[in-house]
């Protein structure tokens, strides 16, 4: 039995072109002092939780469930890592 490789062409596709980033006029665009994530369990699924800290308040939002409390740790400590990278703000409404 043979298969057949079917070839790709991409001659219709556009060429994807980064569009600059813009802060929302009703976004919050002040600096973070801190950033935590928190797993918890709710109705028998494991929930990510981030919790951002500025001058003026706390915001906690929830990410995502995740099926299994492995999951949900390892898609916290990336949430994490990507928040804490690299001294930008970190915005969050």
């Amino acid at each position: 039995m043979s298969q057949s490789i079917r070839e790709c062409s991409c001659e219709g596709v556009a060429e994807w072109k980064a569009r600059p980033t813009a802060v929302r006029p009703e976004s919050c665009a002040d600096e973070a002092h801190g950033v935590e994530t928190f797993v918890v369990e709710e109705c028998g699924q494991w929930a990510v939780d981030i919790v951002v800290i500025f001058a003026d308040g706390v915001v906690r939002k929830r990410i995502a469930s995740h099926r299994t409390r492995s999951r949900a740790e390892i898609a916290a400590s990336l949430i994490k890592r990507a928040a804490e990278r690299g001294g930008r703000q970190l915005r969050f409404s």
